[in-house]
């Protein structure tokens, strides 16, 4: 990952190839938003701003020459959209403008960033943004100049999708550099952003790398020397054995084993219990009910929740936090093979419930529901699960904005969560009158419903396996993956949506108690 200091040069003067300096709209044009500029430099970057195409937008990015006035190469302008009201940026704007910069710096070895951080939130937001703009997924390309790494340690070419690498070390401009808490608010940004490109680097993987079995030893690397974490794995027959009737059943149709992967971060003295589950297909063809090839690709991301759970758990121990946390990864593969489940199987879920299997395509709630039951018998205090689950959550919300339903105070914690991360989650009912779109005839209950609320079926589903219990379920199936071109500080393929969600959650747990 892209190294980062903090520093308080003077920007004129500071010694990398490029520096970058955030604009703003206003009513009278464009405004350059430093403080440490000379004025004269500031009032010709404005007046030029109308012929270099330059308005302040948010997302907007700008290289030009950095002229005699500066020591680096190549002056970077991001763009922060208008003030608020009272003449601030918000920190999620000062996050997404340092990660859209630090996209279009791919191929260089230095930048600093003099974008506002005078305090701890600022810094925060601009270190962790430059970071998550700083990612390239290089393991399969062979067109770049020298051998690299990608983050998960594995070997490949150092190629972005422009042949660059992300620039490799940034300067944070503040006059906190020596300030003890903004030291501490820039290493959890780093340990943050690791997290979110971990999740990324596991999404991006291929399927005929990245299967239930190789998922678990890399959720075994992962937790490798990383204090008071164990991973514990139950293999194929050890699932079906012990009654886990969702992941038997979804991952009997491939030649690879399901697995389910327990990863328990258990701190000293914990003041809570948290349980984190996550959806773990590493290919999803829809089996039996097989999907339309065309971006069928794209199903390599479906176990984008449980790749956000690994590394959120791992996070959290880093980060110290003084709440335990288990993940619960199921993984499984969903294929059309001879042995494969098909449409009228009546499956028993872990625990003992039965589920009519209406369509093979929705397969992430059966092995949910084994990894939700097992995560109430564990005895936390409340139960997250995170999924890719429904196509139904992007023809509601879109594919940036996330879902939340569950316990209405839960729901809404996490919701308070991702607004501080900066994610963008949106809360959603329950409705009690759709609980008879999944009544089965002959079962307990049917894993699939009519088309119309179809998140919100995928949710009551998941309810009928939590009970009571407080809980609230993450609907990532959009924002998981981007199919498009990058924005902000989110780049094309995984995103590793919900991580920072998660993280602030547990921090918020930890600081009430």
């Amino acid at each position: 990952m892209t190294d980062v200091t903090l520093s308080s040069k003077n920007p004129t003067a500071v010694k990398a190839e490029a520096l970058v300096v955030a604009t703003a709209q206003t009513s009278d044009g464009v405004a350059v938003v430093s403080d440490q500029l000379p004025t004269d430099l500031l009032t010709e970057l404005e007046s030029l701003a109308p012929q270099l195409g330059v308005t302040g937008a948010r997302d907007e990015v700008r290289k030009i020459p950095a002229g005699p006035k500066l020591a680096v190469d190549v002056l970077v302008l991001t763009g922060l959209g208008e003030r608020a009201e009272d003449g601030t940026f918000a920190t999620e704007t000062l996050r997404r403008a340092a990660g859209a910069a630090t996209r279009e710096l791919a191929g260089l070895r230095s930048a600093a960033i003099a974008l506002p951080a005078s305090d701890d939130d600022e810094i925060t937001a601009v270190t962790e943004g430059a970071l998550l703009g700083a990612y390239a997924f290089n393991r399969y390309r062979t067109s770049g100049k020298d051998a690299g790494k990608d983050s998960t340690g594995k070997d490949g070419a150092k190629a972005a999708k422009n042949g660059k690498d992300p620039v490799a070390s940034i300067e944070i401009l503040t006059p906190l550099h020596k300030n003890a808490k903004a030291k501490v608010a820039a290493e959890r940004a780093e340990i943050v952003a690791a997290a979110v490109h971990a999740a990324r680097d596991l999404v991006n993987t291929a399927p005929n790398e990245l299967y239930p079995a190789t998922f678990a030893d890399a959720a075994k690397t992962a937790a490798k020397d990383v204090r008071h974490v164990k991973v514990t794995v139950l293999d194929d027959k050890q699932l079906a054995s012990g009654g886990y009737g969702g992941l038997t059943a979804v991952g009997q149709g491939s030649s690879r084993g399901p697995r389910l992967v327990k990863v328990a971060y258990t701190p000293a003295k914990p003041n809570g219990k948290v349980a984190l589950v996550g959806k773990g297909i590493t290919f999803d063809t829809g089996g039996i009910s097989i999907k339309p090839a065309g971006g069928m690709e794209a199903m390599k991301s479906d176990m984008a929740g449980a790749a956000a759970v690994l590394s959120t758990v791992v996070a959290a121990a880093k980060l110290n936090l003084p709440v335990a946390v288990t993940g619960y990864l199921c993984l499984a593969e969903n294929m059309p093979g001879g042995n494969a489940q098909r449409p009228a199987d009546v499956i028993t879920i872990y625990g003992g419930k039965t589920v009519e299997v209406l369509n093979t395509d929705a397969e992430g709630r059966l092995v949910m529901a084994d990894g939700l039951v097992s995560a109430i018998e564990d005895g936390h205090d409340v139960v997250l699960d995170i999924a890719t689950l429904t196509g139904a959550q992007m023809v509601a919300l879109g594919t940036r904005t996330s879902a939340v339903m569950g316990t209405d105070e839960v729901r809404d914690e996490v919701k308070a969560a991702a607004d501080t991360s900066g994610e963008l989650f949106w809360p959603m009912p329950l409705p009690e009158e759709l609980k008879s779109n999944i009544k089965s005839k002959v079962a307990d209950v049917a894993n699939s419903g009519p088309r119309w609320g179809g998140m919100l079926n995928a949710g009551l589903f998941l309810r009928t396996f939590v009970g009571d219990h407080p809980w609230a379920h993450l609907d990532i199936a959009g924002p998981a993956f981007n199919e498009g071109s990058g924005h902000g500080y989110t780049p094309g393929g995984g995103t590793g949506v919900g991580v920072r969600t998660l993280l602030s959650f547990l921090e918020g747990r930890a600081a009430a108690k």
